[in-house]
Protein backbone atom coordinates (compact mmCIF):
# COMPACT_ATOMS: atom_id res chain seq x y z
CA UNK A 1 0.00 0.00 0.00
CA UNK A 2 1.41 3.60 -1.07
CA UNK A 3 -0.31 6.57 0.44
CA UNK A 4 -0.47 9.89 -1.04
CA UNK A 5 0.65 12.47 1.53
CA UNK A 6 -1.96 14.90 1.68
CA UNK A 7 -5.24 14.52 3.35
CA UNK A 8 -8.16 14.96 0.97
CA UNK A 9 -11.79 14.87 1.72
CA UNK A 10 -14.18 11.86 1.25
CA UNK A 11 -16.08 13.19 -2.09
CA UNK A 12 -12.46 14.12 -3.65
CA UNK A 13 -11.68 10.32 -3.22
CA UNK A 14 -14.80 8.95 -4.48
CA UNK A 15 -14.72 11.48 -7.63
CA UNK A 16 -10.85 10.51 -7.89
CA UNK A 17 -11.53 6.73 -7.47
CA UNK A 18 -14.16 6.65 -10.19
CA UNK A 19 -12.27 8.08 -12.63
CA UNK A 20 -9.01 6.13 -12.30
CA UNK A 21 -8.28 2.77 -13.58
CA UNK A 22 -5.94 1.83 -10.50
CA UNK A 23 -8.15 1.16 -7.42
CA UNK A 24 -7.59 3.38 -4.45
CA UNK A 25 -8.76 2.99 -0.46
CA UNK A 26 -9.13 5.56 1.68
CA UNK A 27 -8.69 6.06 5.53
CA UNK A 28 -9.30 9.17 7.56
CA UNK A 29 -8.33 11.88 4.75
CA UNK A 30 -5.71 9.45 3.40
CA UNK A 31 -5.74 7.22 -0.02
CA UNK A 32 -4.00 4.44 -0.60
CA UNK A 33 -3.19 3.17 -3.81
CA UNK A 34 -3.90 -0.90 -4.36
CA UNK A 35 -0.71 -2.99 -5.04
CA UNK A 36 -0.92 -5.91 -7.24
CA UNK A 37 -2.09 -9.51 -6.68
CA UNK A 38 0.09 -12.79 -7.09
CA UNK A 39 -1.22 -15.49 -8.22
CA UNK A 40 -1.81 -16.99 -5.04
CA UNK A 41 -3.85 -14.25 -3.84
CA UNK A 42 -6.25 -14.78 -6.37
CA UNK A 43 -6.27 -18.36 -6.55
CA UNK A 44 -7.24 -18.40 -3.03
CA UNK A 45 -9.81 -15.40 -3.64
CA UNK A 46 -11.45 -17.51 -6.82
CA UNK A 47 -12.01 -19.99 -4.18
CA UNK A 48 -13.20 -18.84 -1.23
CA UNK A 49 -15.64 -17.03 -3.80
CA UNK A 50 -16.59 -20.17 -5.54
CA UNK A 51 -17.83 -21.51 -2.13
CA UNK A 52 -19.97 -18.77 -0.93
CA UNK A 53 -21.39 -18.22 -4.47
CA UNK A 54 -22.31 -21.75 -4.19
CA UNK A 55 -23.74 -21.49 -1.06
CA UNK A 56 -25.96 -18.17 -1.28
CA UNK A 57 -27.41 -18.90 -4.69
CA UNK A 58 -31.53 -18.59 -4.10
CA UNK A 59 -30.57 -16.65 -0.48
CA UNK A 60 -31.46 -12.99 -0.08
CA UNK A 61 -27.38 -12.29 0.25
CA UNK A 62 -25.01 -11.13 -1.92
CA UNK A 63 -21.69 -11.88 -3.04
CA UNK A 64 -19.31 -9.54 -3.77
CA UNK A 65 -15.29 -9.75 -4.56
CA UNK A 66 -12.38 -6.81 -4.58
CA UNK A 67 -14.30 -4.49 -6.79
CA UNK A 68 -16.57 -2.92 -4.81
CA UNK A 69 -16.27 -0.80 -1.39
CA UNK A 70 -17.35 -1.29 2.10
CA UNK A 71 -17.72 2.44 3.75
CA UNK A 72 -18.68 3.31 7.13
CA UNK A 73 -19.51 7.09 7.49
CA UNK A 74 -16.95 8.39 5.25
CA UNK A 75 -14.38 7.08 8.05
CA UNK A 76 -12.92 4.72 5.24
CA UNK A 77 -13.74 3.35 1.92
CA UNK A 78 -12.09 -0.24 1.51
CA UNK A 79 -12.11 -2.74 -1.28
CA UNK A 80 -12.13 -6.15 0.67
CA UNK A 81 -10.75 -9.46 -1.24
CA UNK A 82 -14.80 -10.68 -0.43
CA UNK A 83 -17.59 -9.74 1.47
CA UNK A 84 -21.32 -10.62 1.75
CA UNK A 85 -24.58 -8.54 2.61
CA UNK A 86 -27.92 -9.87 3.34
CA UNK A 87 -29.40 -6.31 3.80
CA UNK A 88 -31.67 -5.12 1.65
CA UNK A 89 -30.30 -1.19 1.76
CA UNK A 90 -27.37 -2.78 0.54
CA UNK A 91 -29.14 -2.79 -3.16
CA UNK A 92 -29.26 0.55 -3.43
CA UNK A 93 -25.55 1.86 -4.38
CA UNK A 94 -23.82 -0.24 -6.91
CA UNK A 95 -20.69 0.63 -5.81
CA UNK A 96 -20.32 1.10 -2.08
CA UNK A 97 -21.89 -1.11 0.65
CA UNK A 98 -22.43 -0.52 4.08
CA UNK A 99 -24.21 -3.78 5.58
CA UNK A 100 -21.84 -6.51 5.33
CA UNK A 101 -21.77 -9.42 7.81
CA UNK A 102 -18.64 -11.07 6.67
CA UNK A 103 -15.79 -9.84 5.21
CA UNK A 104 -12.60 -11.88 4.30
CA UNK A 105 -9.16 -10.01 3.41
CA UNK A 106 -6.12 -12.79 1.93
CA UNK A 107 -3.27 -11.27 3.66
CA UNK A 108 -0.08 -9.85 1.58
CA UNK A 109 3.21 -9.45 3.36
CA UNK A 110 2.60 -5.28 2.41
CA UNK A 111 -0.95 -5.52 3.83
CA UNK A 112 -1.05 -8.26 6.61
CA UNK A 113 -0.35 -5.57 9.33
CA UNK A 114 -2.50 -3.31 8.43
CA UNK A 115 -5.30 -5.72 7.65
CA UNK A 116 -5.06 -7.20 11.21
CA UNK A 117 -4.85 -3.90 12.80
CA UNK A 118 -6.12 -0.59 11.94
CA UNK A 119 -8.28 -2.18 8.89
CA UNK A 120 -9.74 -4.77 11.45
CA UNK A 121 -10.45 -1.28 13.57
CA UNK A 122 -12.47 0.08 10.84
CA UNK A 123 -14.33 -2.90 9.98
CA UNK A 124 -15.35 -3.27 13.78
CA UNK A 125 -17.48 0.19 13.42
CA UNK A 126 -19.89 -1.45 11.01
CA UNK A 127 -22.58 -2.93 13.18
CA UNK A 128 -23.60 -5.38 10.53
CA UNK A 129 -19.99 -7.47 10.66
CA UNK A 130 -20.15 -10.77 11.97
CA UNK A 131 -17.31 -11.88 10.61
CA UNK A 132 -13.93 -11.34 9.34
CA UNK A 133 -11.60 -13.83 8.15
CA UNK A 134 -8.00 -13.24 7.53
CA UNK A 135 -6.79 -15.96 5.44
CA UNK A 136 -2.62 -16.30 4.57
CA UNK A 137 -1.24 -16.75 1.86
CA UNK A 138 2.02 -18.46 2.43
CA UNK A 139 0.36 -22.09 4.44
CA UNK A 140 -2.87 -23.67 4.82
CA UNK A 141 -3.91 -20.94 8.08
CA UNK A 142 -7.40 -18.81 8.33
CA UNK A 143 -8.10 -16.39 11.26
CA UNK A 144 -11.68 -16.17 11.93
CA UNK A 145 -13.09 -13.74 14.11
CA UNK A 146 -16.35 -14.00 15.14
CA UNK A 147 -18.15 -11.22 17.24
CA UNK A 148 -20.09 -12.67 20.17
CA UNK A 149 -23.49 -11.32 21.71
CA UNK A 150 -21.70 -9.19 23.64
CA UNK A 151 -20.19 -7.28 21.13
CA UNK A 152 -16.57 -8.78 21.54
CA UNK A 153 -14.45 -10.48 19.20
CA UNK A 154 -13.23 -14.10 19.51
CA UNK A 155 -10.83 -15.26 17.19
CA UNK A 156 -10.00 -19.20 16.05
CA UNK A 157 -7.45 -20.13 14.07
CA UNK A 158 -7.99 -23.03 11.45
CA UNK A 159 -4.56 -25.35 9.56
CA UNK A 160 -4.25 -27.59 7.36
CA UNK A 161 -6.78 -30.30 7.40
CA UNK A 162 -9.78 -27.99 9.62
CA UNK A 163 -12.94 -27.24 8.45
CA UNK A 164 -13.77 -23.56 8.94
CA UNK A 165 -17.23 -22.58 10.47
CA UNK A 166 -19.19 -19.56 8.85
CA UNK A 167 -21.24 -18.90 11.73
CA UNK A 168 -22.85 -15.62 9.92
CA UNK A 169 -23.31 -18.26 6.99
CA UNK A 170 -24.32 -21.32 8.47
CA UNK A 171 -21.56 -22.65 6.38
CA UNK A 172 -18.74 -24.81 7.34
CA UNK A 173 -15.57 -24.91 4.40
CA UNK A 174 -12.89 -27.63 4.62
CA UNK A 175 -9.70 -25.41 3.97
CA UNK A 176 -8.09 -27.63 1.69
CA UNK A 177 -10.90 -26.36 -0.37
CA UNK A 178 -9.68 -22.77 -0.21
CA UNK A 179 -6.38 -23.50 -1.30
CA UNK A 180 -7.06 -25.83 -3.92
CA UNK A 181 -5.19 -25.48 -7.20
CA UNK A 182 -2.02 -23.74 -5.60
CA UNK A 183 1.37 -24.07 -7.47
Amino acid sequence: MIAIPYSISPQDYLDLDRQNPIRHEYRQGLVYAMTGRSDTHSRITINLLSLLNLHLDETPCRLYNGDVKVNDQDDFYYYPDAFVTCDERDRQDRFIKRYPILIAEVLSASTEAFDRDLKFRDYQKLDSLQEYLLISQETQCVEVRLRLADNTWETTIYQTGDRIPLTSLDLEVAIARLYRGLD
